[in-house]
This record gives structure tokens, C-alpha cells and sequence, in this order.
């Protein structure tokens, strides 16, 4: 088994000569900036990243630009990334920092942790990564690590298990380049201690790594008991204007797709919801091809329906709920990404 000073040793060693050092976030690491990197990349890899955190931080350079910003905003330059209650959290953290803190991060785990969308791991990275705090991390690569260079069995997100996962990378992160080693224990879960085909040929850990000893690094960590998704299915009616715009409408701010805008939908095709004091008379209805949108808890089938009207006057009630949306995707809202994806493909179509 590797000793304490031992591990953070090998993983400096490492990271000196193998890790990251040139990503966007690193470069001028102040607390905004990590902060708005680390929420990027809950559930979202490095490379799908860089380009939203660089058109994000461009957009809002600081905590006090992201907090004086329309919600609508925030999510136009969000959509695509997904888990989009990260953008909602991201907005509400902006305006407690500027109004609660006087714009600036607290310098304390607890005070970060008690942010919206701030977890333990998350407060970690910021305090060490910006604030050289000696703070441990267990971020999915960090997991990785731990569980197989210590043979840990079982699924980490189990109570237990976690528990003792934390236990270990606090004894491990040292005094000292607690900014680097940070960044290295990420580093070395996302480019050696892969999820598949690991290179184990190439991790300072391997001659003391339980996993690699006992030739089970695939049994590590333990997978998740097997669920089979349930399936859900909407449609979600077109409506187009003499523009050619199309008719959205704003979602809850609570539920999925939170504060985006989408499609009206009905349960069924054969009942269209009913739109506002919209003046509109429904010719017909041709059903396009269908989308299957996956969450983390089920699938969605989404039919498509396009709608032939007879007469349409523009204007809708309730202007904070419906807009006409351009084709061209010039107009800056929060999009969900079926819809997304379903308007660029009837803007090829047209």
C-alpha cells in the first residue's frame, strides 16, 4: 500500500511533466473563473467544455456581469451543456456573491458549500484551485482513483462507501501545491485512470495499485445496480407565423427544462394545446419524424407535429410566456435541446 507523502509525491511527479496545464480556466485561476469551470464540467467532459466556458466568460467576464444578466440569457449561452439547473444555480450564486459577500467568493468550505449548486466536492476545487486551501476533492475521476489504487468495493455513491472515499483523499491531500495536486488527481482520472482501457503503463500509482495487482482494474468502482429506464412520450406542436417564426413557450422554472423555452406539448397528438388568446384557425397537422431525448431517470419520445393554419394573427398574450422564435437562432433565449434540434432541422427544410 502507498504511504500518504508517498502518493502526493508520485502525483506531483506526474503531473509536472504529464498534466494539464494549459486550460482556459487555469490560466488567471480566480475564484469566478474556476468556479464557472467547475460547474461546467459536473457531468460534462473537458473537450465539450472549453468552447461554452470561453463564449461564457467572454459574455460575463465577472461574478457581478453574470449576476446583472437576464436569466434568458444565461441559458441561450448554457444550451447544449445540459442539467441546465446548473445555470439557474450558477445566476443565484451570482447575485448572493454580489449582494451577501460584496462580490467576492468566501474564503470558507462551509459558506461555498451552502451556495446553490455547490456540493462538498465543488467547494473543494474552488478553494484549493483558487485559494490554495488544503481541501480534498472527490469529484467521478477522483473516485476512480481512490477506488481502484485501493481496491475499494462497492459503488462509491453508497453512504458508506463515500464516506470512506472522503476519509482517504483528505489524508492524502498534502500542505503543500495543493493547487497542483488538485488539478493532477482530476488530470490523472480523466487522461490515464480512464473509465475503459485505462493506461496503466503510464500511472506513477500502478506498482502499488491494488486494482492492478489483482488484475481486476475493470471491477473498479463498483457499478451502479442496473434499472431499466422507463419510457414517456409527448407531442409538441409547430406553429409558424407568416415569418416563418415559430411559436415557443417558457417553461416553469421548476421541473426539467426549467426557465427554457419549448414547444407547446400536449400529452397527445390528437389533443394540440391551447394556446392564449391566439387568433388561429388549424387546417391540418402533418407528423414529422420522431425524437428520442434521454434523461438520467427515463427516455422521452417526442412526435413532432406541424401545423397547417388558415389564418394567424401574430400577437400573443402573456409576452413573458410565448415568443415568435426566428429559424435563424438569433434571438438569445434558453432553448431545450430536442427543440433545438428539431428547429434547425425544419430551418433546412424550409
Amino acid at each position: 500500500m502507498i504511504n500518504e507523502k508517498d502518493f502526493a509525491r508520485r502525483i506531483l511527479r506526474w503531473f509536472d511533466s504529464n498534466g494539464r496545464h494549459d486550460l482556459p480556466w487555469q490560466q488567471n485561476p480566480h475564484p469566478y473563473r474556476v468556479w464557472i469551470s467547475e460547474i461546467m464540467l459536473q457531468q460534462t467532459q473537458v473537450a465539450a467544455v472549453i468552447p461554452y466556458y470561453q463564449r461564457f466568460t467572454e459574455r460575463f467576464p465577472t461574478v457581478q456581469a453574470l449576476a446583472e444578466a437576464d436569466i434568458d440569457q444565461v441559458l441561450h449561452l448554457w444550451t447544449g451543456l445540459g442539467y441546465y439547473a446548473r445555470a439557474r444555480n450558477l445566476h443565484k450564486t451570482a447575485q448572493i456573491v454580489v449582494e451577501e459577500h460584496g462580490g467576492a467568493f468566501p474564503h470558507s468550505l462551509d459558506k461555498l458549500e451552502a451556495l446553490p449548486g455547490i456540493g462538498k466536492s465543488t467547494a473543494g476545487a474552488i478553494a484549493a484551485l483558487s485559494m490554495n486551501i488544503r481541501a480534498p476533492i472527490l469529484d467521478g475521476n477522483v473516485k476512480r482513483v481512490l477506488t481502484r489504487a485501493f481496491a475499494i468495493e462497492g459503488w462509491p455513491e453508497q453512504t458508506r462507501i463515500k464516506h470512506r472515499l472522503w476519509e482517504i483523499a483528505a489524508s492524502l491531500t498534502p500542505n503543500a501545491r495543493v493547487p497542483d495536486y488538485t488539478q493532477a488527481m482530476m488530470d490523472l482520472g480523466a487522461t490515464v485512470c480512464t473509465r475503459s482501457r485505462p493506461a496503466c503503463n503510464q500511472c506513477p500509482l500502478s506498482a502499488d495499485c491494488e486494482a492492478f495487482n489483482q488484475v481486476r482494474i475493470a471491477s473498479y468502482p463498483g457499478r451502479k445496480p442496473s434499472k431499466t429506464l422507463p419510457v414517456k412520450s409527448v407531442a409538441m406542436f409547430i406553429l409558424q407565423n407568416e415569418s416563418g417564426e415559430v411559436l415557443l413557450e417558457k417553461r416553469p422554472p421548476q421541473g426539467i427544462w426549467g426557465s427554457l423555452y419549448s414547444l407547446p406539448e400536449s400529452p397527445s397528438v390528437a389533443t394540440p394545446p391551447t394556446i392564449n388568446k391566439l387568433e388561429v384557425s388549424i387546417e391540418g397537422s402533418l407528423e414529422l419524424e420522431s425524437i428520442r431525448h434521454t434523461f438520467s431517470h427515463y427516455h422521452l419520445d417526442i412526435k413532432p407535429i406541424k401545423l397547417r393554419r388558415q389564418c394567424l394573427i401574430a400577437g400573443v398574450a402573456e409576452k413573458d410566456r410565448w415568443l415568435w422564435y426566428p429559424l435563424d437562432h438569433s434571438m438569445e433565449v434558453g432553448l431545450a435541446a430536442p427543440v433545438k434540434k428539431l428547429l434547425s432541422r425544419l430551418a433546412t427544410c424550409q
